[in-house]
């Protein structure tokens, strides 16, 4: 039987903001979540922290989608917490309290970062084990607040925050395992999703999926085919945990001992060779849970063929593919390494092809061309009401330099974007500026921006950007943390 979560624990600083968060997130997914017409979204999974800030992605179906809404009225500004690291994901529990995963500049040892929600300096930090490039990126907030993560020595750990009677804040490790034994030597952990019965599952780069269970030692896994590698994180809905490999898109579930099993796969053309603009000689998505009735129903990712780029949608049930429409023509950027954002019946796909990475992980292998210029593009496809096929709504040429979101509370999709230093003109720079963007997702029009701020020092390396529950817009770059507000 599933086990109960715990109750949550830690501080309730920000108590008024985190009861109006947790009664939006209380209502079911069609009644809470339908500004703009885009819901449902996943729901809830009871391990995991509030939806939109407990995962990069926002909740465990990585919908990119958020109940709470971002900057309110008045003057945009932003301010910059300098941590010399690169930091990816940027999270929250139900206490309002942000957790950075963050990469330092020197060392590359993955850090945690514990951030005043006031102001977004950091109050504590804990260094974990170093692992391989995408190592320490992918993570989630868990039911009590805990970050669970996969350090480089392959130990899953839970990374709680406690504030002393003096009021200064301390990060520990509260619970660790070692999966040491489902994963190979020379092999790391990509990514981890909880399912709904508390099980970890994770998945390696090498192309090995598992559970683990850390209440009670339990480590189960499953090799995938030969070959395949597993370059982007993992999505768990109550269907089961979807994976994509650099060939193919899984679905998985998990025997009465924990043990993965296939319950379908379906390949897609993963094209000639790695392109510029990707991580990976394959899907750059990490698959999206997404439908029209129970927010799961179907599963997308973006496929890397050489021609274009074309957005697949398969039924979550048999894996079978709804549609495969070409998306990012108007950019002329045939390639995405961002996860698609998607709620109800629509879908939002943002380009990264020529996108200047400074590096890419392992054995990811040389990208045809050799460099390109950053084409950009973000695109709307919907699923027909029926189910029986996919239509492009919008298709515009914005150079998105983040995942974007979207808020179903105020429905409006954010994101960051780089402008050439030349307006009109194509290619980047180390003088880039980087400008806020709130978006029409009706018409994919800029409707508010504001800069914040020019050079490398802004580089927000398509990371994942998140809304708190005080409406800041978080957004990580290579050299720290992004606080977006308004007022």
């Amino acid at each position: 039987m599933p086990r109960t979560p715990a109750r949550r624990r830690g501080p309730y600083r920000h108590t008024a903001v985190t009861f109006l968060a947790a009664l939006a997130l209380a209502l079911t997914p069609t009644a809470a979540h339908s500004a703009g017409g885009f819901a449902p979204v996943p729901p809830h999974n009871p391990y995991a922290g509030p939806d939109g800030t407990a995962t990069m992605h926002g909740d465990t179906g990585s919908s990119d989608t958020t109940p709470l809404a971002g900057p309110g009225a008045g003057t945009l500004g932003a301010k910059r917490t300098a941590l010399a690291s690169a930091c990816p994901t940027v999270l929250a529990g139900a206490d309002g309290y942000p957790v950075a995963l963050c990469t330092p500049i020197f060392g590359q040892v993955p850090t945690v970062h514990l951030l005043d929600p006031d102001d977004g300096s950091s109050l504590a930090e804990l260094a974990l084990t170093k692992g391989s490039l995408l190592g320490g990126v992918y993570a989630y907030i868990d039911h009590e607040d805990r970050l669970v993560v996969a350090d480089g020595g392959n130990r899953l750990l839970r990374v709680g925050h406690h504030r002393a009677a003096d009021g200064s804040w301390t990060l520990t490790v509260d619970r660790s395992l070692s999966l040491a034994s489902a994963v190979p030597a020379g092999d790391a952990v990509t990514g981890l999703s909880p399912d709904w019965r508390g099980r970890v599952w994770f998945a390696t780069g090498g192309g090995v999926v598992g559970t683990a269970d850390d209440t009670t030692g339990t480590v189960r896994a499953l090799a995938l085919p030969a070959g395949e590698r597993v370059a982007n994180s993992i999505s768990t809905a109550p269907q089961g945990t979807a994976v994509t490999t650099t060939h193919a898109t899984y679905l998985l579930t998990a025997g009465a001992d924990g043990t993965p099993r296939i319950t379908w796969r379906t390949p897609y053309d993963r094209g000639s060779a790695r392109k510029p603009g990707l991580l990976s000689w394959g899907s750059g998505s990490t698959p999206t849970f997404f439908g029209p009735a129970s927010g799961t129903e179907y599963v997308t990712i973006v496929d890397n063929a050489d021609d274009a780029a074309h957005l697949e949608v398969y039924r979550s049930a048999d894996g079978a593919r709804i549609c495969r429409v070409p998306v990012l023509r108007a950019a002329a950027g045939p390639a995405s390494e961002n996860s698609p954002v998607a709620a109800g019946r629509s879908v939002f796909v943002a380009g990264t092809y020529g996108y200047p990475y400074p590096a890419v992980p392992e054995g990811a292998g040389d990208s045809v061309p050799a460099s390109a210029g950053f084409a950009g593009g973000l695109t709307r496809v919907d699923v027909a009401s029926d189910g029986s096929g996919c239509s492009p709504v919008w298709d515009n040429t914005l150079r998105s330099a983040a995942v974007p979101k979207l808020s179903t509370a105020d429905g409006l999709l954010r994101t960051v974007l780089r402008d050439p230093l030349v307006p009109g003109t194509g290619g980047t720079s180390l003088l880039d500026p980087y400008r806020y963007a709130e978006i029409d997702p009706a018409t994919g029009t800029v409707v508010r921006s504001a800069r914040v701020g020019v050079g490398s020092l802004y580089d927000t390396l398509q990371m994942a950007g998140t809304i708190t529950p005080d409406g800041a817009y978080l957004q990580g770059t290579v050299t720290g943390v992004l606080r977006i507000t308004a007022g």
